[in-house]
């Protein structure tokens, strides 16, 4: 019936895959804003805790597309998704003691948060 509709090339990946792809492009997404922030003259806490916070988003936004996608995912997306911040909370010593693991652990439980809605509109849609 649909014989001509275009899929996108997104759509043959696996979720663990497009975890993946949203694991590299975080990274280059938070040091990108990171290195926009050193120019600007904003006090030096505001310019550290930016990209942390669209790193969030941006995890928090993958996770419940990957997981809406593929339902059954949402046990290791979030952790794939993370994990960055889950390294940097086991090697990084002055982790705990910054205010850097707010930010962090916020962006965890908001991808955890999105995951389990994108699992709800998974579900309904299928």
């Amino acid at each position: 019936m649909n014989a001509n509709k275009k899929r996108s090339f997104l759509s043959g990946i696996p979720s663990g895959g497009l975890a993946l792809l949203a694991v590299v492009a975080s990274f280059i997404v938070v040091f990108g804003i990171g290195e926009l922030g050193e120019g600007m003259k904003i006090k030096n806490d505001v310019v550290e805790a930016i990209p942390y916070i669209i790193y969030g988003l941006f995890i928090a936004v993958c996770c419940f597309f990957i997981v809406r996608q593929n339902p059954k995912s949402i046990w290791y997306v979030p952790l794939i998704c993370n994990a960055v911040g889950i390294i940097a909370a086991i090697i990084e010593p002055t982790f705990w003691v910054t205010s850097l693991w707010m930010l962090i652990c916020g962006g965890w439980v908001l991808s955890i948060i999105a995951s389990i809605i994108g699992n709800r509109f998974g579900k309904r849609s299928s």
